[in-house]
């Protein structure tokens, strides 16, 4: 009697750690998927050179990206109503701008996307009473954001001093922005 009641468990115990494992290995599979979707989307890839642009930022001032050329940019796509943007503006005050603060070769150029000049001002203004207060550049008709990609935001891309593209994150992922941080390092030296 006993030894049916073992052999039930054990074999409940496999059939769980069996399951378990195909979950997993399912799991990855779709984010491998979504990851290639995701990378399809993209117009630019790793060792293109950055289109040019001009942005007007929210204080009226604009930036030409071939003006910057000798530093490095981290070009940022992103909009108001995106959780996991709003995730990584969150980041960014510690992981980006206090730990590359007087780096004159450096530039931040967040741009958001289809969206008005008023709804990005009023969510600055409610992001400024949480600390992230930097300027921001919009892009209402998605001109700029079309030359890079066709979906998904957030989306960064690194450029080098020359212009070329050398790193692309789309989405959020904690250890994967901090990646995107130290790569910046990097080309700093």
């Amino acid at each position: 009697m006993r030894s049916k009641f073992y052999i039930r468990i054990m074999t409940g115990l496999v059939m769980t750690v069996m399951f378990a494992v195909n979950m997993s290995v399912n799991a990855q599979d779709e984010a491998d998927s979504m990851r290639k979707v995701m990378e399809d989307a993209s117009i630019i890839k790793v060792g293109d050179y950055a289109p040019d642009f001009s942005v007007e930022m929210l204080d009226g001032r604009f930036l030409k990206l071939s003006e910057l050329k000798g530093k490095v940019v981290l070009l940022n796509f992103w909009a108001t109503w995106c959780g996991p943007c709003m995730m990584e503006f969150k980041e960014i005050p510690d992981k980006i701008l206090k730990r590359f603060e007087g780096k004159s070769d450096f530039v931040f150029i967040p741009v958001s996307r289809e969206e008005t000049h008023e709804t990005v001002r009023n969510k600055m203004k409610q992001l400024k009473k949480d600390g992230i207060d930097f300027p921001v550049g919009i892009d209402p008709d998605k001109a700029i954001y079309s030359l890079y990609a066709k979906s998904y935001i957030p989306r960064n891309y690194l450029i080098d001093k020359n212009g070329k593209v050398v790193h692309i994150l789309i989405g959020y992922d904690a250890k994967e922005f901090a990646a995107l941080a130290d790569r910046i390092r990097d080309l700093l030296k």
